[in-house]
């Protein structure tokens, strides 16, 4: 299959991109500088140096793709207008496929369904934080698209952890330097799911003609912040010092970030298991060695 990729030099993106080529797609690749075009290249990936907000620099490629995953998200203050940007250049191309059969898979996040007083799946209302308050009318966009021609999905992942980067990484970096900052009382749990194992949802949902509309990628371990961070620091010769932070100074600093990181959920991912999905790391705290291995070398081999 052609699969036309963007992010695929983040951190989700990067396992995306090492799952579709172990699967066999050919992939292109919107990348924003000629050195991330050499690194992609160098995998036999098509890179397209272009922006997500000037789809005119990749709209040929949209094009000729039977598939596109959007796993991007600019870290600027115009992420969100780039996003919609993306998906309605996407649409576009992809609603003039004629009788091709192509599909869009769309990278939300779990933060969009609020806390949680209980297990949720994907049929359960959104209620999403300030800072992710803009995703459902993105998300409505995408399958508010899909006919019998294009297929559209919603994939929202949980925090995700493995290699060096993300949430997680940032944990154990700290915890390395002497210092782990929590946000809030440390008492919620986070849906989360290894980036290997989500990066094989993405090809399984790739792969499944039939699939379509919204699914959620959590490992089910429902694991407290407090825990994670408690068993990362077993894990090392000198206990690092834990500090809570409240809730009133930790969005000064990270402003409405601050209460996403702070939620308490437990997410459940049917759709995504139905398929066959099976994540083959179910928590973090009893992989640490692992994390700590993957984080020093600054990935995995």
């Amino acid at each position: 299959m052609r699969v036309f990729l963007t992010g695929a030099t983040g951190y989700i993106g990067s396992a995306v991109l090492d799952a579709a080529l172990r699967a066999g797609h050919q992939v292109t690749a919107v990348v924003r500088d000629p050195e991330k075009a050499e690194r992609v290249a160098a995998r036999g990936v098509k890179p397209v140096v272009g922006e997500l907000g000037h789809p005119g620099t990749f709209a040929a490629d949209l094009a000729s793709a039977d598939a596109v995953i959007h796993v991007a998200l600019e870290d600027s203050p115009r992420r969100i207008e780039k996003d919609r940007v993306t998906i309605d250049a996407v649409l576009a191309a992809l609603s003039k496929g004629g009788e091709r059969r192509r599909t869009f898979i769309y990278t939300s996040a779990a933060w969009i369904l609020g806390a949680t007083t209980k297990p949720v799946d994907e049929t359960s209302p959104v209620a999403p934080t300030e800072h992710v308050a803009w995703r459902p009318a993105h998300e409505e966009a995408v399958l508010a698209a899909g006919t019998n021609g294009l297929r559209t999905l919603v994939l929202r992942p949980g925090i995700v952890y493995g290699g060096s980067r993300g949430i997680v990484s940032d944990l154990l970096k700290d915890a390395l330097n002497g210092l782990v900052r929590v946000i809030g009382s440390g008492k919620n749990r986070w849906p989360t799911v290894y980036d290997r194992d989500l990066a094989e949802l993405y090809v399984r949902l790739l792969q499944t003609p039939d699939a379509r509309g919204v699914f959620h990628a959590s490992d089910e371990g429902d694991e407290r912040v407090n825990d994670i961070v408690d068993a990362i620091a077993e894990h090392l010769t000198q206990r690092p010092d834990i500090r809570h932070m409240p809730m009133a100074e930790a969005r000064r600093k990270l402003g409405a970030r601050a209460d996403a990181l702070a939620l308490d959920q437990r997410i459940r991912s049917p759709r995504a298991k139905a398929l066959g999905w099976t994540p083959t790391l179910s928590t973090i705290t009893a992989n640490i060695p692992r994390l700590f291995e993957e984080y020093r070398r600054g990935g995995r081999s």
